[in-house]
């Protein structure tokens, strides 16, 4: 990685942090505290590995002054080392900058408008009336619908699909395979036959989002479907239509939102749960792994559904036990009732 090396001081300067030692070391590129090497950054925040801590032969680790004197190469203290590290990757991203062109194969119409400093690769289609602003990046075989805007800045890789009508903010990230803008799940029922309800909507994106590989997000039936600023979606996630999502709020992988459900700002919705339509969730809500949100959540904390694995034979009593709940329900209220009734037939004598 010669094109991406720092010294030890271009990393202090860009971190913004005091280093008063020899910062004259190169570090060619980040690796973990096992395998980094002498002309390698690496980076400490879980007490738990502090054994690796000790014995790493990193050339520089990012750390907190409590285990600064573990470090057996350059220290580097900073109050987070794991944001600390999150910033640095953008130094050794070897990703090449994107230059201005419009290649051979791709297929623009003549109504859209594309910004001079645009990149766009092979078998792109850009469809009419589309916008397209400065400095964007559009990989291979990606179609941008019409009447779609993609913000400045914007970076869509690969084989991604924008529908009509979809609205991109300020440099987004999209990744390969994402479908933004198809019809939501909308029908109307005439005598056991399905009516499609034709999806009138479009979608609006918000800046500095982050779609995962394989995510889809339904256009609205009539007004859009909205992710707000700042949102991070994983992989393989399905946003239904009407949907409105908070900012900053992060929603892990194979996750499903039922359409018109609305979840506020600064959230976390941990992989493969499902929420389903029409509900509201407060901000700064933490909604555990597998979990199924059926009812609105009013409060912001933590919450949590299902059971964990356990062994099958133990699984399956469970199970029965589950069916015998409401059962065992009313046979409490009834037993309920009749201390109730003893009591107060006691106290009147």
């Amino acid at each position: 990685m010669s094109g991406c090396s720092y010294t030890v001081a271009e990393i202090v300067e860009f971190l913004g942090i005091e280093f008063s030692d020899d910062a004259t070391l190169c570090l060619k590129s980040i690796a973990t505290l096992d395998s980094a090497g002498a002309d390698q950054l690496s980076f400490f925040h879980n007490p738990k590995y502090a054994e690796k801590l000790s014995r790493s032969t990193a050339g520089a680790v990012l750390v907190t002054a409590e285990y600064a004197d573990q470090v057996q190469g350059v220290a580097l203290v900073v109050s987070n080392p794991y944001l600390a590290y999150a910033r640095c990757t953008a130094l050794f991203n070897n990703t090449a900058d994107a230059e201005a062109s419009i290649d051979v194969s791709a297929c623009v119409a003549e109504s859209a408008k594309i910004h001079e400093s645009a990149q766009l690769g092979p078998n792109v289609v850009v469809g009419a009336n589309a916008v397209i602003a400065k400095s964007v990046v559009i990989a291979a075989n990606t179609v941008i619908g019409d009447r779609c805007v993609v913000g400045e800045g914007c970076q869509i890789l690969a084989n991604v699909t924008l529908y009509p009508d979809v609205k991109l903010g300020q440099r987004c990230r999209i990744h390969s395979g994402a479908v933004l803008g198809a019809d939501g799940f909308g029908f109307a029922n005439e005598q056991g036959r399905w009516v499609k309800i034709h999806q009138l909507g479009g979608v609006s994106i918000g800046d500095d989002v982050e779609i995962g590989a394989g995510t889809t997000i339904d256009r609205g039936a009539l007004d859009d479907t909205e992710i707000g600023n700042g949102v991070i979606l994983d992989n393989q996630i399905q946003i239904a239509h009407n949907v409105v999502i908070g900012e900053n709020t992060a929603i892990a992988g194979c996750t499903a939102v039922a359409g018109s459900t609305r979840i506020g700002k600064n959230c976390t919705i941990a992989g493969a749960c499902g929420i389903t339509g029409h509900l509201e969730i407060a901000d700064g809500t933490h909604v555990t792994a597998m979990t199924l949100v059926s009812k609105s959540i009013s409060k912001a904390g933590a919450y949590s559904s299902g059971t964990v694995a356990e062994p099958h034979h133990q699984w399956k009593k469970n199970v029965v036990r589950f069916r015998q709940l409401d059962d065992i329900s009313r046979r409490v209220k009834k037993l309920e009732s009749i201390v109730k009734q003893q009591n107060s037939k006691g106290q009147s004598e």
